[in-house]
């Protein structure tokens, strides 16, 4: 686990447990009642989809889609790629988009915008984090765990160079003095 002076937590595992089982009854009835049809924005979202999952008191199914902005980089590029796309169709279903973090806005409106060509009955968004100050497209996020400032994040779901992802809780990563 990679705790060290490079390391601040900012989240702990006890806070996200918490609010994830909020957001979990919140989300719960919401939907009592309806067809539930969460889709995980892969790969960091998975960590909290499991956990949200978990909580969740109505029935619900599950699919993934994989995007990318970053490359190997803190920073995004703005160009959105689909890396995997649905296994089933959404045309008719309440979907539920399950992020980890929405940051500029530009891969959501990108999804949002060929999910809602899909035609499915509602189209809403729940992330575990927002850095609003850092929204370059307006999106409207139904669902926010926690809001945060514009700082590079990573653990639970959130990788760092594809590392740590594993972790229980969010982490703000300090370079030290050689930018290490």
């Amino acid at each position: 686990m990679l705790v060290d002076h490079h390391t601040e937590i900012l989240i702990t595992a006890e806070q996200i447990r918490q609010r994830t089982r909020e957001l979990a009854q919140e989300i719960s009835g919401e939907y009592e009642g309806k067809d539930l049809h969460l889709i995980c924005v892969l790969k960091g979202g998975v960590v909290f989809l499991v956990d949200l999952m978990r909580e969740l008191t109505v029935p619900h199914s599950v699919d993934f889609m994989a995007t990318s902005s970053y490359g190997s980089s803190t920073e995004s590029s703005g160009v959105v790629r689909i890396l995997k796309d649905l296994d089933e169709p959404i045309a008719g279903r309440n979907v539920l988009i399950v992020e980890d973090i929405i940051d500029t806005g530009h891969t959501l409106d990108y999804l949002t915008r060929i999910l809602r060509e899909r035609n499915p009955s509602s189209l809403r968004i729940c992330t575990l984090l927002d850095k609003r100050e850092r929204r370059e497209v307006d999106i409207p996020v139904d669902y926010v765990g926690f809001d945060i400032a514009n700082k590079f994040v990573y653990g639970y779901g959130l990788d760092l160079d594809q590392l740590y992802r594993n972790l229980p809780f969010v982490a703000v990563f300090k370079p030290g003095p050689y930018g290490t």
